[in-house]
Protein backbone atom coordinates (compact mmCIF):
# COMPACT_ATOMS: atom_id res chain seq x y z
CA UNK A 1 0.00 0.00 0.00
CA UNK A 2 1.38 3.57 -1.17
CA UNK A 3 2.21 6.13 1.97
CA UNK A 4 -1.12 8.20 1.36
CA UNK A 5 -4.69 9.26 1.93
CA UNK A 6 -7.46 9.52 -0.70
CA UNK A 7 -10.75 10.22 1.49
CA UNK A 8 -11.35 10.91 4.30
CA UNK A 9 -15.02 10.01 5.50
CA UNK A 10 -17.12 11.62 8.65
CA UNK A 11 -19.90 9.98 9.46
CA UNK A 12 -22.14 12.36 10.26
CA UNK A 13 -26.40 12.83 11.59
CA UNK A 14 -27.46 15.33 9.11
CA UNK A 15 -25.83 15.59 5.82
CA UNK A 16 -27.66 18.51 5.12
CA UNK A 17 -26.83 20.57 8.44
CA UNK A 18 -22.84 19.20 8.10
CA UNK A 19 -22.73 20.65 4.62
CA UNK A 20 -23.99 23.91 5.70
CA UNK A 21 -21.56 23.88 8.64
CA UNK A 22 -18.51 23.41 6.19
CA UNK A 23 -19.93 26.01 3.57
CA UNK A 24 -19.90 28.61 6.65
CA UNK A 25 -16.10 27.80 6.63
CA UNK A 26 -16.00 28.69 3.12
CA UNK A 27 -15.78 25.15 1.99
CA UNK A 28 -17.37 23.85 -1.41
CA UNK A 29 -18.75 20.80 -1.69
CA UNK A 30 -20.70 18.84 -4.22
CA UNK A 31 -23.60 16.53 -3.65
CA UNK A 32 -23.17 12.88 -5.38
CA UNK A 33 -25.44 10.12 -4.03
CA UNK A 34 -26.46 11.22 -0.39
CA UNK A 35 -23.09 12.14 -0.03
CA UNK A 36 -20.82 15.31 0.03
CA UNK A 37 -17.55 15.35 -1.25
CA UNK A 38 -15.03 18.08 -0.77
CA UNK A 39 -11.75 18.28 -2.66
CA UNK A 40 -9.20 19.36 0.26
CA UNK A 41 -6.05 20.16 -1.06
CA UNK A 42 -4.65 16.27 -2.12
CA UNK A 43 -7.17 13.99 -0.64
CA UNK A 44 -11.21 14.33 -0.43
CA UNK A 45 -13.24 15.23 3.12
CA UNK A 46 -16.85 13.16 2.63
CA UNK A 47 -19.59 13.72 4.18
CA UNK A 48 -22.10 10.35 4.71
CA UNK A 49 -24.86 9.44 7.18
CA UNK A 50 -23.25 7.98 10.19
CA UNK A 51 -25.37 4.73 10.00
CA UNK A 52 -24.95 4.19 6.18
CA UNK A 53 -21.35 4.23 7.06
CA UNK A 54 -21.44 1.85 9.65
CA UNK A 55 -23.55 -0.59 7.56
CA UNK A 56 -21.29 0.05 4.86
CA UNK A 57 -18.44 -1.16 6.34
CA UNK A 58 -20.64 -3.84 8.12
CA UNK A 59 -20.00 -1.82 11.75
CA UNK A 60 -21.95 -1.50 14.60
CA UNK A 61 -22.30 2.05 15.23
CA UNK A 62 -21.72 1.95 19.33
CA UNK A 63 -23.61 5.65 19.03
CA UNK A 64 -20.71 6.91 21.40
CA UNK A 65 -20.22 10.45 20.51
CA UNK A 66 -17.16 12.55 22.60
CA UNK A 67 -13.18 11.65 21.73
CA UNK A 68 -12.19 8.58 19.47
CA UNK A 69 -8.94 8.85 19.30
CA UNK A 70 -8.69 10.85 16.00
CA UNK A 71 -7.95 14.73 15.07
CA UNK A 72 -8.18 16.24 11.17
CA UNK A 73 -5.65 18.63 11.29
CA UNK A 74 -5.14 22.18 9.11
CA UNK A 75 -2.18 23.85 9.01
CA UNK A 76 -2.83 27.67 8.59
CA UNK A 77 -0.18 29.96 6.98
CA UNK A 78 -0.31 32.82 10.00
CA UNK A 79 -1.04 32.99 13.47
CA UNK A 80 -4.05 35.49 11.92
CA UNK A 81 -5.07 32.96 9.42
CA UNK A 82 -6.00 30.59 12.94
CA UNK A 83 -7.96 33.25 14.75
CA UNK A 84 -9.98 33.94 11.83
CA UNK A 85 -10.88 30.14 11.06
CA UNK A 86 -11.65 29.72 14.66
CA UNK A 87 -13.74 32.88 14.06
CA UNK A 88 -15.76 31.12 11.41
CA UNK A 89 -16.04 27.86 13.32
CA UNK A 90 -17.63 29.01 16.05
CA UNK A 91 -19.69 31.17 14.39
CA UNK A 92 -21.06 28.37 11.86
CA UNK A 93 -22.06 26.45 15.53
CA UNK A 94 -18.61 24.51 16.19
CA UNK A 95 -17.58 23.98 19.77
CA UNK A 96 -14.06 25.31 20.73
CA UNK A 97 -12.52 22.94 22.46
CA UNK A 98 -9.06 24.94 23.03
CA UNK A 99 -8.88 28.42 22.27
CA UNK A 100 -5.80 29.66 20.37
CA UNK A 101 -2.42 29.72 22.14
CA UNK A 102 1.16 29.40 21.75
CA UNK A 103 2.13 25.69 21.70
CA UNK A 104 5.52 23.67 22.92
CA UNK A 105 6.63 23.76 19.27
CA UNK A 106 6.69 27.46 18.79
CA UNK A 107 3.57 27.61 17.20
CA UNK A 108 -0.22 28.68 17.30
CA UNK A 109 -3.57 25.98 17.57
CA UNK A 110 -6.51 25.93 18.85
CA UNK A 111 -9.03 23.31 18.77
CA UNK A 112 -12.67 22.37 18.04
CA UNK A 113 -15.31 20.01 17.36
CA UNK A 114 -17.94 20.31 14.26
CA UNK A 115 -21.95 19.12 14.67
CA UNK A 116 -20.80 15.83 14.99
CA UNK A 117 -18.95 15.83 17.45
CA UNK A 118 -15.24 15.54 14.83
CA UNK A 119 -12.65 16.79 16.30
CA UNK A 120 -10.64 19.63 14.06
CA UNK A 121 -7.14 21.18 14.82
CA UNK A 122 -6.39 24.27 13.12
CA UNK A 123 -2.55 25.37 13.52
CA UNK A 124 0.30 27.54 12.42
CA UNK A 125 3.55 26.02 12.47
CA UNK A 126 6.40 27.73 11.33
CA UNK A 127 8.64 24.78 10.82
CA UNK A 128 6.13 23.53 7.87
CA UNK A 129 6.04 24.81 4.73
CA UNK A 130 2.40 25.33 3.14
CA UNK A 131 3.02 25.16 -0.63
CA UNK A 132 0.55 27.26 -3.01
CA UNK A 133 -1.40 24.26 -3.78
CA UNK A 134 -2.28 24.11 -0.13
CA UNK A 135 -0.21 20.67 0.44
CA UNK A 136 2.12 20.49 3.47
CA UNK A 137 5.61 19.86 3.11
CA UNK A 138 7.21 18.22 6.27
CA UNK A 139 10.93 19.51 7.38
CA UNK A 140 12.08 16.10 7.89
Amino acid sequence: MEQRVSLITLGVADVAAAREFYAALGWHGREVEETVFFQAGGLGVVLWGREKLAADGRLEDAGADGFGGVALAHNARSREEVDAIVAAAEAAGATITKAAEETFYGGYAAYFTDLDGHVWEIAHNPSFTIADDGSLQLPF
